[in-house]
């Protein structure tokens, strides 16, 4: 049957691993057998309606495995504990795969497949975290797990724009981005090319990394190619992000939205490519936590405001009001306007082409906020290099917006 033959996987899989730990009192055939017994487990206590037989099955795998340490402990110290959780979980995946879990299952087995896999890396991770590091993934469980499941789902206010959990919500999704990019750059180090420290500075902050790598090429103009390269990238993860939204909160846009953000990026990823170089030393990236409470309430208050903003003004102005928010608001931060935009969309308060349109000028908006930056701090040749990258990403967009609203 299926069942058994996606059970039979799972344990060769998570066996397989076992196998090549000398310590493990148990390996593929161990694991094969246990996964297999889960489902039959799972089949006869469906079939006698007694949940009994599937937690006997389960008190008896776990038995085995802890007499098998108990009477020949190992020589090396290890206790076995993760041996047995994992052989009870395997246990526990074959009894999903029986109830029709079946993608559930496989997700799981290798999700724990590479946790064993990875032990040491996973041991060094932990010794390399810092006080601030901890506070960052505990403030996030707050604004996620604490915060957000308090707040009523509903609307509130003139035009019906507010909604306190929709906008905590956009907060946990920027504050969980931004805590990816900063627990990638905590993980694999800050100096390791050029390109990662783009690619994640634009993660963490796109403005904070324009910034530091400006003043980088000031004070050191011999870093003003890797300053070029770093800064470009981080402002071309931007447009990822934006697409990444879109996709998250309003597929249907993703048709007139992408070829807009698609041409940006392809012009950057040009312009960046004849500036790169990849065997210099990068410049440390100052991190702050991402995730921290009074940045999570101005997000959130910012965000608040620009979606009513947005709402009066479309309201009020007609498309003019709109895109006067999106000028403003663009030049410090895209993710609210871009957020509340597509929040009003589904609301079926603004068209598609306004919301492109909206995102298109705030991305734009900030592109030359973040350039005026680069004017007042970098170095003569950093402002020459980034005008040229900058500029082509903005004429791809402005092309392409008029190419599709022709």
């Amino acid at each position: 049957m299926p069942a058994f033959a996606i059970s039979l996987a799972i344990g060769l899989l998570i066996g397989l691993e076992r196998e090549r730990t000398p310590t493990a009192k148990a390996g593929l055939r161990t694991f094969t057998l246990v996964a297999l017994f889960g489902t039959l487990a799972a089949l006869l206590s469906a079939q006698t309606s007694s949940a009994w037989v599937l937690a006997g099955g389960l008190l008896v795998v776990g038995g085995m495995m802890v007499s098998a340490y108990a009477q020949e402990p190992d020589s090396s110290g290890d206790p076995g504990t993760t041996t047995v959780a994992a052989i009870v979980l395997c246990y526990g995946l074959g009894a999903m795969v029986w109830y029709g879990y079946h993608q559930l299952a496989i997700m799981l087995a290798v999700v724990a497949t590479l946790l064993l896999y990875f032990k040491t890396e996973l041991h060094g991770i932990t010794q390399k975290l810092t006080q601030r590091d901890v506070i960052s993934f505990l403030q996030f469980a707050v604004l996620s797990l604490v915060i957000l499941p308090l707040l009523p789902n509903q609307n509130y206010g003139p035009y019906q724009a507010l909604n306190p959990y929709q906008i905590w919500w956009m907060v946990v999704l920027i504050s969980g981005v931004s805590l990816a990019g900063y627990a990638a750059l905590r993980i694999v180090g800050q100096r390791h090319g050029t390109a990662l420290m783009g690619l994640l500075g634009g993660l963490v902050s796109s403005t904070a990394t324009t910034l530091i790598y400006a003043r980088h090429s000031r004070d050191n103009p011999a870093l003003t190619h890797i300053a070029v390269v770093v800064i470009l990238l981080a402002n071309l993860v931007v447009l990822v992000r934006l697409g990444v939204l879109a996709t998250v909160l309003s597929p249907g846009l993703l048709p007139a939205l992408l070829p807009i953000l698609g041409s940006g990026l392809i012009a950057g990823l040009i312009c960046t490519a004849l500036f790169w170089r990849s065997n210099a030393a990068v410049p440390e990236l100052a991190l702050s936590n991402p995730t921290e409470l009074r940045t999570a309430l101005s997000f959130g208050l910012l965000y608040g405001v620009v979606l009513f903003a947005a709402a009066w003004l479309s309201d009020y102005a007609g498309s003019s009001g709109l895109y006067t928010v999106a000028l403003v608001s663009g030049l410090t931060d895209v993710d609210p306007i871009t957020l509340s935009s597509l929040h009003l969309f589904e609301l079926g308060k603004l068209t598609q082409s306004e919301v492109v349109t909206a995102i298109s000028i705030a991305y734009i908006a900030n592109m030359t906020f973040k350039f005026g930056m680069i004017v007042f701090i970098g170095s003569a040749q950093l402002i020459r290099r980034t005008a040229l990258g900058m500029a082509a990403i903005v004429l791809a967009m402005a092309v392409s917006w008029m190419l599709l609203h022709a």
